[in-house]
């Protein structure tokens, strides 16, 4: 293939981008088809087409089906100038509208005129909000009044990782509580500041949210159990494959160490720790109860630390039995897996079917699935941590005998 100038280089990346529109609508087509046919489902199936979790799988099914109704945006998408992000910015923006104001603003936002020129051209993403709202409110102004009073019953919390060991904590808040919160992180950051506080601004008011919210006296004092999985050559001889920190990720083998010897010379912390089997499993376990106990409730979430379907990172919420206790099921850790609560439901779905894999004993968890159109998927469970060969193991400098364990 001969080289291309800077000028085609260009032309072919905008070819390309106005491909994966098109490609876009089409698939949002089959999307709104296959929705027709299996409503309570339907999600599902698309994120396990598309590779992506169930979550994102119902973003697309909800564009989908309002494309529908906007003949105008899915015409722009059909001519490679908007993409499936944007459309849905359209979609969600006039969600709360009746169908008739929906494709009011749909027209004066995304239809051509004479010269093929659309409104929304030329737009970012957040010009493209911010008029679509400003349609809404001039068409039904008491909608955008019930979808703020919806929108408050969606506030949350969220945890995520960041780099460097670092978590962002974030919280959806109507927004006078919002703007009460930070003005007082502020205030305090302002009178730590004025009485010499060398911290940073942002450090006072990290470390006063912190404490507000736990009790604590100081940020750093916060009584912690270490749920962490680790190799015992990472944690007892040095070696440095990192460890898994439940509720966060991956870490660094020396951080873990740090955090095992937190959990030992702080009083107000414990540690729980899990042994990896040098082929990559967890310790098994089982009970005769219908309902999974505690410890191996807790032992799923350490073993596969997100939901277990295939693209799927969401947050456990059920310990869910692979073969349902109803049908003889047992409560155990081969017929044991973390879900979400949305993999869950589905799961219940006619069609679906589930099987634990029976492999060599320490070996990672598998699962397969069947979904109702006859695909088969397998989901296994993260390997546990094993010693790693890319560096040679350092002696700790902490003595065994100090390890203290928190059932």
């Amino acid at each position: 293939m001969a080289a291309l100038s800077e000028a085609e280089l260009v032309d072919a990346i905008r070819e390309l981008e106005d491909l994966k529109c098109r490609a876009a609508a089409q698939q949002a087509r089959l999307a709104r088809d296959l929705a027709a046919a299996r409503e309570r489902d339907a999600a599902a199936l698309v994120a396990h087409a598309r590779r992506e979790s169930p979550t994102r799988g119902t973003r697309l099914v909800g564009l989908a089906t309002a494309l529908a109704e906007l003949a105008h945006t899915e015409a722009a998408m059909d001519a490679g100038v908007l993409s499936e992000w944007r459309a849905t910015i359209i979609a969600r923006e006039t969600a709360c509208l009746s169908r008739e104001d929906r494709a009011a603003v749909d027209h004066r936002i995304a239809a051509p005129d004479a010269a093929g020129r659309r409104p929304l051209d030329g737009w970012g993403d957040r010009r493209l909000a911010a008029e679509v709202r400003a349609l809404v409110a001039q068409l039904d102004p008491q909608a955008v009044v019930d979808r703020h009073a919806r929108a408050e019953a969606d506030r949350r919390v969220t945890l995520r990782p960041a780099p460097d060991t670092m978590a962002q904590l974030t919280s959806l808040l109507p927004v006078a509580q919002g703007v009460a919160v930070w003005a007082t992180l502020s205030r305090a950051a302002d009178e730590a500041r004025a009485a010499g506080d060398p911290r940073s601004r942002g450090q006072v008011m990290a470390d006063t949210l912190v404490e507000r919210v736990t009790g604590q006296s100081r940020a750093d004092a916060v009584p912690i159990t270490v749920d962490l999985v680790v190799s015992d050559r990472s944690l007892l001889a040095g070696g440095h494959e990192p460890a898994w920190l439940q509720g966060y990720g991956a870490i660094a083998a020396d951080h873990a160490d740090e955090l095992v010897q937190q959990a030992v010379t702080n009083a107000r912390a414990a540690l729980r720790r899990l042994y990896a089997a040098p082929t990559g499993g967890l310790v098994a376990m089982e009970s005769r109860s219908r309902e999974f106990p505690e410890g191996l409730a807790r032992f799923l979430e350490l073993r596969d630390r997100t939901c277990r379907t295939p693209w799927c990172d969401a947050p456990i919420r059920h310990r869910d039995h692979v073969v349902a206790h109803a049908v003889a099921g047992s409560t155990s850790e081969p017929n044991g897996q973390g879900l979400c609560e949305q993999c869950n439901y589905v799961k219940q779905a006619p069609g679906w079917r589930a099987r634990p894999i029976t492999g060599p004993p320490g070996h990672p968890h598998q699962v397969e699935i069947t979904l109702p159109t006859g695909h088969v998927v397998r989901s296994t469970a993260p390997p546990a941590p094993k010693p790693s060969g890319l560096r040679p193991a350092h002696r700790l400098e902490w003595a065994l005998e100090r390890i203290v364990l928190a059932a």
